[in-house]
């Protein structure tokens, strides 16, 4: 099996951290976990990009298994926005997802950065935890942006059940 394989095998949901709307996989645990896989592994940060607008991006290329991959991240809020002209502390935590999201190129957690591809059970779990963070509108938004058949089918009956529960919430104020 390819080390690619291997990493992507493995089951981050318990390691997920949630900022506003967003997972995201702590940055503590991608490290810990591809050195264990390969202790030669290591990382280099290229200069941060500044954009005529003052936002920025910053690049990560994580060589594990003698393979380099690069990733780039804009410097983005909690609603993943950018940020015109960010902080150092800004930068430190892009720096620090722009590693994972690096990482996650050699397998470990990719499936978080594409919901289309999260693992059935994660797609509705995402769904409930919109749900009870944001409301129906969003919950109702997320699904509506499902690209698998086979997703939607899963949500469908949930998302049925949140509507019938918020009409009769309605109903009885």
């Amino acid at each position: 099996m390819s080390k690619f394989k291997e990493l992507s095998a493995i089951d981050v949901n318990e390691h997920k951290k949630k900022k506003g709307r967003f997972n995201y996989l702590s940055w503590v645990f991608a490290v810990k976990t591809l050195l264990e896989q390969d202790p030669d592994a290591n990382w280099e940060y290229k200069e941060p990009l500044t954009l005529p607008d003052g936002s920025m991006l910053v690049f990560c290329t994580v060589t594990a298994f003698k393979k380099p991959m690069t990733c780039q991240l804009a410097v983005t809020d909690f609603n993943n926005q950018a940020i015109k002209s960010p902080n150092c502390d800004d930068l430190s935590n892009a720096m620090m997802r722009c590693l994972v999201k690096a990482i996650a190129l050699h397998g470990l957690g990719l499936y978080i950065y594409a919901n289309e591809d999260l693992p059935p059970h994660d797609v509705l779990e995402h769904i409930k935890n919109i749900y009870a963070d944001e409301g129906i509108t969003n919950a109702r938004n997320y699904y509506t942006t499902l690209k698998s058949e086979n997703d939607r089918k899963l949500c469908e009956d949930y998302m049925n059940n949140l509507l019938v529960k918020e009409k009769i919430i309605k109903e009885k104020a």
